[in-house]
């Protein structure tokens, strides 16, 4: 008889089939597991939260979502004044090349987080440039970019309509606020950032660096010999060389953009200029967009190419040199004078025949460098993005210098250097560089007109002797910002510093390394770091605590005190840490920067209605091209013209011309050139009672078609109508057909 079976026992057969039971459930959990768990750079498994941790930022993305736009900004060309040179006199009067904002922006894959970088073609970015854009974004699309993880930079170009600040002292040379140049900035960064928002795709981000030669010299040599010889004897040049290039591509490898960080200052036009342009870094994004964008005229196609500033404080690209105007000697001395004329004659120039040369010979090698750098980049920028931003009473922080010394940083103040002006622009009244004492008679003025600086502020700012003493003045507004952004955003390995201002070549190297250490003090090693200059508010220059001793116009408009850099690498060093300990949400907000209601306050002209001469009417040839040309000739016409604000008050996007070619096989006028093309150049000459002209130039550069062309002129005129009202209509010219021939 047999025993009767347990409960809990089973059969071979069915030990066998639980088993393989278990184990199908066992494999089926664990490749589950493996299926969503995330992966590192390198594709192999990661068992950490995709969070940034304390220990190291270890969410590695081996790809980003990549958007990238680019807009016109280019505002009024003509009565408005140029922003940079500090000249009344320098209006503007045409159109050499349009001015572009130009946006890039990196998410996560997963989109958690991300941040922008805009280079736009203008002198800097004012605080109320930023204020008015960030206001614009913020009702577009809510908490998604914010004053934290928004960097806006100016290429510092000379050659931009003026007349975009909030602060008084920005208003005495750009005669006011001009709301034309105010729109047209914030209009324009607003829309390159929505273009970079709708084209978002999977792509990857290279770097790479080189040297660029032959572009730079140092506009301050003796303040730069100020700083320690043992500093000095560390680096080859008085200049910084070094190009760092990002290039961005879609995961098919198709090129999307790339940002350039150089130093130079855009000043290849000088003072003598009055047609809005971008300078030397805007041809350098010219010649690139243009490569990449083949067929289509400038400022179109999807390529966007960003040359955008950074520690350019005391760097030129008039590299031949200074000399005097009137004897062409040398004139390379501490107070940058002549023995004729004194500090006015003295002025840098080069390295072309004239201006146009020397914007084109130095955007063409910065070119060049990009694109080496761009075609042999191979090292992948990976890992998470972050970024801090605090707002800082920048007149009253306190510097820990060491473990016993503390220092402050001062009211606002310009020294008497800043009214001598650089090498690059000289300033008036024979000022001169290098002045560590006032004169009684300009004391005198400044103390009836503006009021005498009181005797803190001389004290805090010695040995600068104060000029103007713009942290004291506040009528009818403050005449200088107290509240400054400070920003750093980090794109993996990638620290981008944004700061306020121009800092100098040996400001610029002591701010990297001390933000570079501050990462690699806290677990975040080999970070690359690069400085973006004139971000989010201006506060003019930063020069180290030697180069503030010799007072030359960078130390000069260093208008927070000597120890202003040691204040700006204590700020940055913070921000450095809470990125690399994922302290980021610890950093106090700061004060919030003032919104002034300012109004329309402006001295330009208002615009009154245009009238033609007798017997003529808008758009008609005064003076024709001829009838022939050849390559490298200029073809010259000459049209009954109206005031150019016409078009930007009445118009958002605007050309003013063309260059067009008759094509015989399908009898159509195709344009090969508008007024962005650096071979063309749109002069407004203001007459009277309303009367103006227009001549346009077009420099029929090498390798042009043979065939028949013609210039198109496109304007718009303002109109008196009933009951003292104004209308504008719009209008066109065209000049007769001229041939080109080759030899």
């Amino acid at each position: 008889m047999y025993e009767k079976r347990s409960k809990c026992s089973f059969s071979r057969l069915e030990v066998i089939l639980i088993v393989c039971l278990v184990l199908m459930i066992a494999v089926t959990v664990v490749l589950l597991v493996l299926h969503f768990l995330p992966k590192d750079s390198k594709g192999k498994l990661s068992y950490f939260s995709p969070a940034i941790t304390p220990c190291s930022r270890v969410k590695e993305t081996e790809n980003y979502l990549l958007g990238v736009g680019r807009a016109d900004c280019t505002g009024p060309v003509a009565e408005i004044p140029l922003m940079g040179y500090a000249n009344p006199d320098q209006v503007g009067g045409g159109l050499l090349m349009r001015l572009y904002s130009r946006a890039f922006i990196v998410a996560d894959v997963d989109d958690s987080r991300r941040v922008v970088f805009v280079s736009a073609d203008i002198g800097m970015v004012s605080q109320r440039v930023r204020l008015e854009v960030l206001k614009k974004l913020k009702s577009k699309y809510g908490e998604l970019y914010r004053q934290d993880n928004v960097i806006l930079s100016g290429t510092h170009t000379h050659s931009g309509p003026g007349g975009y600040f909030q602060y008084t002292l920005f208003w005495i040379t750009s005669k006011g606020l001009s709301r034309q140049s105010l729109n047209a900035i914030v209009n324009g960064i607003v829309k390159s950032i929505d273009l970079a928002h709708q084209n978002m795709k999977r792509g990857r981000i290279f770097i790479n660096r080189g040297i660029v030669e032959n572009s730079q010299i140092n506009r301050s040599p003796f303040s730069y010999l100020e700083n320690p010889a043992s500093e000095r004897s560390r680096y080859s040049s008085d200049t910084d060389k070094e190009m760092v290039m990002l290039k961005m591509v879609d995961m098919n490898g198709e090129d999307l953009g790339l940002i350039s960080w150089f130093a130079v200052h855009p000043v290849s036009m000088n003072n003598t200029n009055h047609l809005v342009n971008s300078d030397n870094m805007g041809y350098a994004s010219y010649l690139f967009e243009q490569e990449k964008n083949k067929g289509m005229l400038p400022g179109e196609g999807s390529f966007v190419a960003a040359f955008a500033s950074s520690n350019l404080g005391d760097v030129s690209p008039n590299t031949k040199g200074p000399f005097c105007v009137n004897t062409g000697e040398s004139c390379n001395n501490p107070q940058s004078t002549c023995p004729v004329g004194g500090a006015t004659m003295c002025m840098a120039m080069g390295p072309g025949n004239d201006m146009f040369d020397s914007t084109r010979i130095i955007g063409q090698n910065i070119y060049m460098k990009a694109r080496e750098l761009y075609e042999k980049a191979s090292q992948q920028v990976t890992g998470p993005l972050s970024s801090a931003h605090q707002w800082v009473n920048m007149s009253d922080v306190s510097v820990e210098l060491n473990a016993t010394h503390t220092v402050k940083t001062c009211k606002p103040a310009l020294g008497y250097s800043f009214a001598a002006g650089t090498i690059d622009g000289v300033g008036a009244f024979n000022f001169t560089q290098g002045s560590v004492d006032g004169d009684p008679f300009w004391d005198e003025i400044r103390d009836q007109l503006l009021g005498e600086p009181s005797n803190e502020t001389k004290a805090c700012h010695k040995p600068k002797p104060i000029l103007f003493s713009t942290g004291e003045m506040s009528r009818p507004h403050p005449w200088h910002p107290d509240i400054v952004d400070v920003q750093i955003v980090a794109v993996g390995s990638l620290a981008i510093i944004a700061v306020p201002g121009e800092f100098t070549t040996m400001s610029g190297r002591r701010l990297r390394e001390a933000v570079k250490k501050e990462f690699d003090s806290h677990g975040t090693p080999r970070m690359d770091v690069v400085i973006a200059g004139l971000c989010n508010v201006y506060t003019h220059y930063i020069a180290t605590y030697e180069e503030y001793q010799a007072q030359r116009y960078e130390a000069a408009s260093t208008i927070y005190g000597p120890h202003t850099l040691s204040a700006y690498i204590q700020l940055y060093r913070g921000l450095a840490k809470a990125i690399a300990t994922n302290a980021v949400q610890d950093l106090p907000r700061g004060p919030e920067p003032p919104f002034f209601n300012i109004g329309n306050l402006t001295l330009v002209p208002a615009l009154t209605a245009d009238r033609a001469p007798a017997n003529k009417t808008f758009g008609d040839v005064l003076q024709e091209v001829r009838q022939h040309y050849q390559v490298r000739e200029v073809a010259e016409v000459t049209f009954v013209g109206a005031n150019p604000r016409s078009s930007t008050e009445n118009v958002t996007e605007h050309n003013f011309l063309t260059v067009e070619r008759y094509t015989r096989t399908s009898e159509i006028w195709d344009v090969v050139e508008n007024d962005a093309s650096w071979n063309t150049r749109f002069y407004w000459t203001k007459g009277l009672l309303g009367r103006s002209n227009v001549t346009i130039e077009w420099h029929i550069p090498p390798g042009t078609e043979p065939g028949a062309y013609r210039i198109r002129y496109f304007g718009h005129y303002k109109k008196k109508v009933a009951n003292n009202r104004f209308i504008t209509l719009p209008f066109e010219g065209t000049s007769s057909v001229f041939e080109i021939t080759v030899l």
